[in-house]
């Protein structure tokens, strides 16, 4: 999978107030840019705590869920797009569907 934008994540983790998301982050986008995901069975085989919004959305947790990353993927082009990386709390003000 190629991700849109690893720049995104990078401006992210490189706040210090979200410092303690890098490694997580790093480690996240290391596996899925190696992955050849073809459903969203298949991602949630991967990482089993993320959660499937819809068809294409998938919520990922970040640094122990202090963070959630929400990604949408289209399985036929092998591409995520970032839609959203933040704390908890601001994932929880989202309207995930309006992303």
């Amino acid at each position: 999978m190629k991700i849109i934008s690893k720049r995104t994540l990078r401006e992210f983790y490189e706040e210090p107030e979200h410092a303690d998301s890098k490694s997580g982050l790093e480690s996240w986008y290391a596996i899925v840019n190696k992955a050849n995901w073809k459903t969203p069975h298949e991602v949630k085989n991967t990482f089993k705590n993320a959660s499937i919004v819809g068809n294409k959305k998938v919520v990922f947790n970040i640094a122990g869920n202090k963070y959630r990353l929400i990604v949408s993927f289209n399985y036929d082009y092998q591409i995520g797009y970032i839609k959203f990386i933040g704390t908890h709390e601001e994932y929880d003000k989202l309207n995930i569907e309006e992303l």
